[in-house]
């Protein structure tokens, strides 16, 4: 498959499944940066995985042998500092029961954790969750504080197989407050509408590649982009059956995006 005479200008690329498992990559990384380069391709990377802040991530693309800017890299948690400061324009104080590195972008927006009268309840994927935790959360939203949470993947795919994600979180949460969350990652329209202001590409001119279908692929739907479903993450050809629209590329690898 090459896609290069579709009209597609930018390509927004997930990472997780997609580049790589864990620390193990999926592909040649600089081989397939370099054939985006050679075909004038704008590329960027959009995860639901808030587990890192953006320097984090350039600093885990250095450790595999590639160069990357802040500036090409989004994720859950910046979508949810976006959502927040629509709906807050002035930040303020809220309880975040998720990552350090969610807290720190957070930070960026003008939002800083609290255990005392917070303005939201913002969660997200976060491995040293307590019970504890989750209790001042669930309290804080059935008192009636608006519920954040950064994207709804139940799992995310490692060397060792499908992990818990953040949606097995949200799950808990959601079912001890009986409130639904308001959700920022994908397939929310947030990150999309993130990049496409960044590469300055029509949603017809961009592709986004995913191995969810659920998240990027119904995202890349709903934002008008083309579509590619990568089989090295998650979703398996199974999970195609019975879909009303498929996505426009369906590949064993990111790399026959060039054969």
């Amino acid at each position: 498959m090459n896609f290069i005479n579709t009209g597609i200008k930018a390509v927004i690329l997930d990472m997780d499944g997609v580049l790589w498992k864990s620390n193990e990559p999926l592909c040649d990384l600089n081989e397939l940066f370099q054939k985006f380069r050679a075909n004038h391709l704008q590329f960027l990377f959009a995860t639901n995985n808030a587990l890192r802040t953006v320097a984090q991530y350039v600093e885990k693309f250095k450790s595999l042998g590639v160069q990357v800017s802040k500036e090409q890299i989004l994720t859950s948690a910046i979508a949810t500092g976006y959502l927040l400061a629509k709906d807050f324009p002035h930040g303020g104080p809220i309880y975040i029961m998720g990552s350090p590195a969610l807290e720190a972008t957070l930070k960026e927006y003008g939002f800083t954790f609290t255990e005392d009268d917070p303005i939201a309840v913002v969660g997200g994927l976060d491995p040293n969750v307590s019970y504890d935790r989750l209790k001042k959360a669930s309290l804080f939203i059935q008192s009636g504080v608006p519920f954040y949470f950064t994207n709804t993947d139940p799992t995310y795919p490692t060397p060792e197989g499908l992990c818990p994600g953040a949606g097995t979180f949200l799950a808990a949460l959601e079912t001890a407050s009986g409130v639904k969350a308001k959700i920022a990652g994908k397939p929310m329209p947030f990150l999309f509408e993130a990049c496409l202001q960044r590469t300055g590409t029509l949603p017809e001119e961009t592709l986004t590649v995913g191995d969810r279908i659920e998240t990027d692929i119904i995202g890349g739907f709903r934002a008008g982009c083309k579509t590619a479903l990568v089989l090295s993450g998650v979703s398996s050809s199974s999970d195609l059956e019975g879909l009303t629209r498929k996505p426009d590329f369906i590949l064993e690898n990111v790399m026959q995006l060039f054969d």
